[in-house]
Formats: C-alpha cells, sequence, structure tokens
C-alpha cells in the first residue's frame, strides 16, 4: 500500500512530459488568442483614427474653398477689377504653386530606389568571400 501511494505522488516521467505538452499547448492557444485581441482592437483604432483623419481632410479642404473666394473678393474689392479676372489671379498663383511642388516631388521620386544598393553590394561582396573561401 505505500508503494502505491508513492507511486500517486511521483508521477511517472511521461506523464510530467505530457502535462508539460498539454501546458505549453494550452500556453500557445491563449497567447494566440492574446495576439489576436490585440490586433482586433488596434484594427479599431486604425478605423476611428482613418475616419477623424477623413472628416478632418474634407473640413480643412472647405475651409481653404472658402479662403480661396475669400481672396478673390478681397482682390477685387481693392482693385475694382473684373469679378473673372481675380478668379484668374488667384486660381493661376495656386497653380503655380501646385504645378511647383508637383515638379519638385517629382524629382524626389526619381531618387527613389526599390532595390536596396547598399545590401545588394555587401550581397555581392559575401558571395565573392564565400567564393574566395572554397
Amino acid at each position: 500500500m505505500v508503494d502505491r501511494l508513492q507511486a500517486d505522488a511521483n508521477p511517472s516521467i511521461t506523464s510530467l512530459v505530457e502535462g508539460i505538452i498539454g501546458d505549453a499547448q494550452q500556453l500557445m492557444r491563449n497567447e494566440l488568442l492574446l495576439a489576436r485581441r490585440e490586433m482586433q482592437d488596434e484594427w479599431t483604432k486604425t478605423k476611428t483614427a482613418a475616419a477623424a483623419l477623413g472628416v478632418g481632410m474634407v473640413i480643412l479642404a472647405l475651409g481653404g474653398l472658402f479662403l480661396c473666394f475669400m481672396l478673390v473678393h478681397l482682390l477685387n474689392s481693392l482693385t475694382n477689377m473684373p469679378l473673372w479676372g481675380c478668379f484668374a489671379i488667384v486660381g493661376g498663383l495656386f497653380a503655380a504653386v501646385g504645378a511647383a511642388l508637383l515638379f519638385a516631388a517629382r524629382n524626389k521620386a526619381n531618387d527613389i530606389s526599390f532595390v536596396p544598393r547598399q545590401t545588394v553590394e555587401t550581397m555581392k561582396e559575401n558571395v565573392q568571400w564565400i567564393k574566395n573561401q572554397t
């Protein structure tokens, strides 16, 4: 009877390993569930931020549009120029600034390389070094 009590108190190595594996599997399941929940929370935050950003951009665009109309009417009242001429001047200024910004952005975009040049050079050096070793 004493041997039987000791057998129950001292589980076999097989049962210990099974217990460890079962605990590890449960831990991995829980970690995956936690990661999934965190990703869902981050996705919700992202959607909320994107919606607020979109609404803000629309309101900002409307404000800019009204400011453009204000500039046209201000120019009209200060110069007694026809309204169509004031629209042409303000529109032309905005078009010129926009074209200059697009030109600058295009020049910057031409400098972008999608191939990591430094990494390619390093890899070539590594391949050459390996060839020299053999």
